[in-house]
């Protein structure tokens, strides 16, 4: 392990949380709750929840420090050889849900994993990062996906010209109900098993990633947060997060590791939105702005051709 440091890693996600929720709290006009934990199998961290704020119907910030003897499935299945080692894991994840149906739904992520040598092997330990953002709105609007592109494009440029078309086909492969055949969004940027060419180089892109995640969100909700909105909105709003829902729970491999690896349950799902509906068979009027949504938005498509 003498070519990374944890310890650095660990500084930078306690002050990415730290910052990014003072941000939140002004652009909200509440306080987040802190919420200090502790994992009895080893590690912890800190939960910084907001319900029925100002603009945030509800919002968590979460930063966890976890070890363990046995790295989940979750975690592995895409390196099955990783099996049963002990592993120690670190990250910051947020999820945002707004009350303003217009004011789109954000989720950002990145983490640290390291994978220890089993007892009695020789070898080094194997270790990797990974992250990204995405955007869910609920009505679409081409300027805000543009901006949310360009800003991902803008943090991964620096470290590689194609980093940024592959992690966001990555991120359109990842974020999509397979059950639904749909996109859960408008995408953004998902990366992991990232350790290439070195320690410095690949934790120096996902802390890119992290520092900006505010300048990708926060113009799109001071754009859109003063639109007014009926009981039509919110009823389809609350029908999209059902989605929202039903990928967290089948398909999202942060829910599933947590779940897995005995994390705070409280925590892991603060990422849920606090009103949902189903509704059978729901299709919305033709030519609607809801029909919209679905025809021009959830569809994979680039949206920073020719800038």
């Amino acid at each position: 392990m003498s070519d990374i440091d944890a310890g650095e890693v660990r500084r930078f996600l306690t002050g990415l949380q730290q910052d990014i929720v003072g941000t939140l709290e002004r652009v909200d006009g509440s306080a987040f709750r802190r919420d200090t934990w502790e994992r009895p199998a080893g590690g912890g961290g800190m939960s910084c929840v907001l319900e029925d704020g100002g603009l945030f119907e509800r919002g968590g910030v979460n930063f966890s420090h976890v070890v363990g003897d046995r790295l989940p499935p979750s975690a592995s299945a895409g390196r099955p050889e990783l099996a049963g080692r002990g592993f120690e894991a670190m990250g910051v994840s947020l999820v945002l849900h707004p009350r303003n149906p217009y004011v789109p739904t954000v989720h950002m992520n990145v983490r640290f994993f390291i994978a220890r040598v089993p007892a009695g092997e020789s070898g080094v330990p194997v270790w990797w990062f990974g992250g990204g953002m995405d955007l869910t709105p609920y009505y679409g609007y081409d300027e805000d996906a543009v901006h949310f592109h360009a800003t991902c494009r803008d943090a991964l440029d620096a470290h590689g010209r194609g980093r940024h078309a592959e992690y966001k086909a990555w991120c359109d492969r990842y974020f999509f109900l397979r059950h639904r055949d749909e996109p859960r969004g408008v995408g953004g940027i998902f990366f992991d098993d990232l350790s290439e060419p070195d320690f410095p180089s690949a934790f120096a892109l996902t802390r890119s990633v992290g520092e900006h995640f505010l300048e990708a969100y926060i113009p799109i909700v001071e754009r859109r947060r003063a639109t007014a909105y009926g009981e039509r909105e919110r009823a389809w709003q609350a029908i999209r997060r059902g989605r929202y829902v039903e990928f967290n729970l089948v398909f999202d491999r942060g829910t599933l590791f947590g779940l897995q690896s005995g994390g705070r349950t409280e925590s892991i799902l603060m990422s849920m939105p606090p009103r949902v509906e189903w509704r059978y068979d729901h299709r919305p009027a033709p030519g609607s702005e809801e029909a919209r949504l679905l025809e021009h938005y959830l569809t994979a498509r680039d949206w920073l051709a020719g800038s």
